[in-house]
């Protein structure tokens, strides 16, 4: 996200907002979910009870002033307030937006009465820390301890239980700050704990519509290795390229960003050392669109998709839900000339004022507080008994290391079903790998109770003629073998398709995929 200096504004490319979910203490109780399987849900019963919260980031030093204190209904009296930085003036003392001193922000802003403003009416804050614009902490303050300080000045002097780090562009991107940053903010973690403080840390990182890129993976596993409890990861879903949207709705390029970040956030865990079920992984997920017009010309974040992204983030128990940003969750006024251009102060789109806020936060009734205390706790893999499948309850085939699968066909695994998104044999659908491009196969979601084998459709005898091992063929000719439709890839006499499931790059031929057979099967009615 990007934030607005009072007297000279900022230009705003990616608003920046994210923050850092829950910590999910997850201990014992097991209890059976069959729409998971075997990934049963074992939450601790101080989990059930701080329910997944709502709270948008609120850019502070923004002009017109928004007045976060004044938020007031059930599910809006919680804020992530935006941005800290590093000062111009000294890389290791904090500032608001590179603008303004802690000090100069209470008295040009009057920030610290407005936060304890809001606390007496029963709300509470994080502080997000980073964003696109300036620069974060870590990134240019190269003194371990002055660096913790500096955190430590901000925590103590808000009273704040949460904190989130908005992590961009070179905020993100090396190594090294990621490492001083992670060991700065585990020694902090580490002494409120302690001292029975709860501490709360939310990692806001950028994302694709497969999810977080490597510097995101990174980020994420060096704040692990330094033995931080993350609460969660809170994806920005905005800014997408022009070919992850092309032709797509954004709500449903944003739902497949989280589907693919929870998936290599369990991979993540995992080579720490902790297994999390689908479940718990879920309640570490945060979301954060940009509402209305985006940065990117064509992207257009609606109240529509509001309630589709709200709908399926209750409905896959994500933990967090914010929006960048409130400053912006107005119509804009007449006077504003083109509303295609994104404008820090409105969203660009026809609404009711706070529409957007209505709709993100429904079903969330959490606060940021109540879930500031929880624990991340190892739960127990799975036996590798429990994994297996069973045909009879697989609706497709169960995959094997010596099949040969072509783009588009689908498989059972480990309870879930997996799609080949090119020619594949002996890879394994749910090798931990965390980019997509490292795996042949799609995950498309758990095997369902009651479900049964799907019949593939096939095609009909006489369709193309039985392959014979006297005919001579030509490369694109077709035939029948077994009922099986294939292909020649080149021109062959006496060579059995049989051979091609066992020796797929040796054989001429190559079976027609589900897709191509659909499509004939429909050419033929």
């Amino acid at each position: 996200m990007t934030q607005k200096a009072p007297q000279k504004p900022i230009k705003t490319r990616r608003l920046s907002p994210w923050r850092v979910m829950l910590a999910v203490t997850i201990v014992a109780s097991t209890i059976a979910l069959g729409y998971f399987g075997w990934r049963e849900t074992r939450l601790d019963p101080m989990v059930r009870s701080n329910k997944p919260w709502f709270a948008p980031y609120v850019d502070v030093t923004a002009t017109p002033q928004f007045a976060f204190e004044q938020l007031g209904t059930a599910n809006r009296k919680d804020a992530v307030l935006s941005f800290v930085v590093a000062s111009q003036k000294d890389p290791c003392t904090p500032s608001w937006g590179a603008a303004y001193s802690l000090d100069e922000a209470s008295d040009a802003l009057d920030l610290d009465r407005r936060i304890a403003r809001l606390k007496q009416q029963g709300g509470s804050v994080a502080i997000s820390f980073g964003g696109l614009t300036n620069d974060e902490l870590a990134s240019v303050c190269e003194n371990d301890t002055k660096l913790a300080n500096a955190y430590k000045s901000v925590v103590d002097r808000y009273d704040v239980s949460t904190v989130d780090l908005d992590l961009e562009n070179d905020n993100l991107q090396d190594p090294y700050i990621n490492t001083r940053r992670a060991n700065a903010i585990a020694k902090l973690q580490t002494e409120r704990r302690a001292a029975h403080r709860p501490f709360a840390v939310w990692l806001t990182l950028p994302v694709t519509s497969d999810g977080l890129d490597k510097h995101g993976t990174d980020a994420v596993a060096q704040l692990l290795k330094a033995s931080v409890d993350i609460a969660g990861v809170n994806v920005m879903t905005m800014d997408y390229s022009g070919t992850e949207l092309a032709g797509k709705n954004i709500t449903d390029v944003s739902i497949s960003s989280l589907k693919r970040t929870q998936h290599q956030l369990g991979i993540l865990y995992d080579q720490a050392g902790t297994y999390l079920n689908d479940v718990s992984l879920w309640r570490k997920i945060g979301v954060t669109p940009m509402i209305g017009q985006s940065d990117i010309k064509n992207e257009v974040f609606r109240i529509s998709d509001a309630k589709r992204l709200n709908a399926f983030a209750r409905d896959n128990g994500v933990g967090r839900v914010s929006m960048w940003s409130a400053n912006r969750d107005i119509e804009c006024g007449t006077n504003y000339v083109d509303p295609s251009i994104v404008s820090n102060s409105c969203s660009g789109v026809r609404q009711n004022k706070f529409a957007f806020m209505d709709v993100l936060s429904d079903g969330f009734e959490g606060n940021i507080a109540g879930t500031a205390d929880n624990v991340t706790v190892a739960q127990a893999k799975p036996s590798e008994k429990s994994l297996n499948d069973d045909p009879a309850t697989s609706p497709y085939q169960i995959w094997s290391d010596s099949g040969v699968y072509l783009a588009g066909t689908k498989v059972v695994w480990h309870h879930n079903v997996y799609q080949a998104k090119w020619w594949t044999k002996g890879d394994t659908p749910d090798n931990p790998v965390l980019q997509s491009w490292q795996t042949p196969w799609d995950l498309i979601g758990p095997v369902l109770p009651g479900e049964k084998p799907v019949k593939q459709a096939a095609l009909p005898a006489g369709t193309y003629p039985e392959w014979s091992g006297d005919a001579t063929y030509e490369a694109e000719q077709r035939v029948l073998f077994k009922g099986i439709a294939y292909q020649a890839k080149w021109w062959n006499r006496g060579e059995s398709p049989a051979a091609a499931s066992s020796s797929a790059d040796a054989s001429p031929w190559t079976p027609l995929s589900q897709a191509e057979i659909n499509k004939i099967l429909k050419d033929l009615k």
